[in-house]
């Protein structure tokens, strides 16, 4: 099958975005990357180092600072930071064409829904599996994994026919709230312990305790997700398990964001599941104090 070159944008050009734009780049699609300057800088003059288990290329995209780089695209991956999904729709909004599908790769469950509200054109979620890290300017480096699963719509099947051709294991799922939920699950194991020992998944699951803080952050999140009404697909434990294994040398994005000295998006993942909790009589004390922990490592950092 022939896949016809797209226009694609990728706003919020981090680790994430550029795995999956340049993978887009890769196969012959136009790709901008719209981020910080110092990596659009080496973007535009070398190219996107794309680090990965595979390869080690530079890929030729174009590149800019600016969200109205976005205009006449096809399809923009949406990869900013959740708190500023509101913010970055609005910015983008003059900019695109009626129909540009948003894919929203980010972290949390809640962000189509938060993007629909600031913008008319379709939005899908999409349910990301990869480990990835900005290793300096320009260079994205990809420690495993790479699947997308994909909320169905009126041009996901484009996307994910794109997405296929480039090498990206792309599925469109009638259950993607369960399949975010499941992936919150994983963060809200992962990321906060993380981010505080400063570890990678494999040290990390190694050190006392820490399997059974694991165990204990995943009921709760079960727990939230069966009293919201959320079927979660497959084995969560088994999938909890596999993280370690098959991501052992990665850092979460929480400790990439609190080493760099950054905000984390802590709120949109154990503050999530606490404030569900609060909202649906579940209590979430394990979540609540990674959040809580979380967050003062930032105000130390402020």
């Amino acid at each position: 099958m022939t896949i016809p070159p797209l226009k694609i944008a990728v706003v919020g050009a981090g680790a994430v975005g550029c795995y999956y734009g340049g993978m887009l780049a890769r196969a012959g699609h136009a790709v901008t990357l719209i981020g910080r300057p110092q990596h659009v800088e080496v973007w535009n003059t070398q190219g996107l180092r794309m680090q990965t288990l595979q390869f080690d290329e530079r890929v030729p995209v174009a590149a800019s600072t600016e969200v109205a780089a976005a205009a006449g695209a096809d399809l923009v991956l949406f990869s900013v930071k959740s708190p500023d999904t509101e913010a970055a729709g609005r910015a983008l909004r003059p900019h695109l064409a009626p129909d540009a599908l948003l894919l929203t790769l980010q972290n949390g469950v809640d962000n189509a829904d938060r993007l629909r509200r600031v913008l008319p054109q379709p939005v899908a979620a999409a349910v990301v599996y990869v480990a990835t890290e900005m290793a300096g300017p320009g260079h994205m480096r990809h420690h495993g994994r790479g699947e997308l699963v994909i909320e169905p719509g009126p041009r996901s099947e484009a996307a994910a026919a794109a997405l296929r051709a480039a090498g990206v294991p792309t599925e469109i799922s009638d259950n993607v709230r369960g399949a975010l939920w499941a992936k919150l699950v994983l963060n809200c194991a992962y990321n906060a312990l993380s981010a505080i020992a400063q570890m990678p998944y494999g040290r990390l699951v190694q050190a006392p305790g820490v399997p059974e803080v694991m165990g204990d952050l995943v009921a709760e999140c079960l727990a939230v997700a069966t009293a919201d009404g959320v079927h979660i697909p497959g084995d969560v434990h088994a999938a909890v398990r596999g993280i370690a294994e098959t991501m052992a040398g990665q850092f979460s994005s929480t400790a990439q964001d609190l080493a760099r000295g950054k905000p984390t998006e802590i709120d949109h993942l154990n503050g999530y599941v606490m404030r569900r909790g609060q909202a649906l009589g579940v209590a979430t004390p394990v979540n609540r104090a990674m959040w809580t922990l979380v967050k003062l490592a930032e105000q130390r950092q402020g």
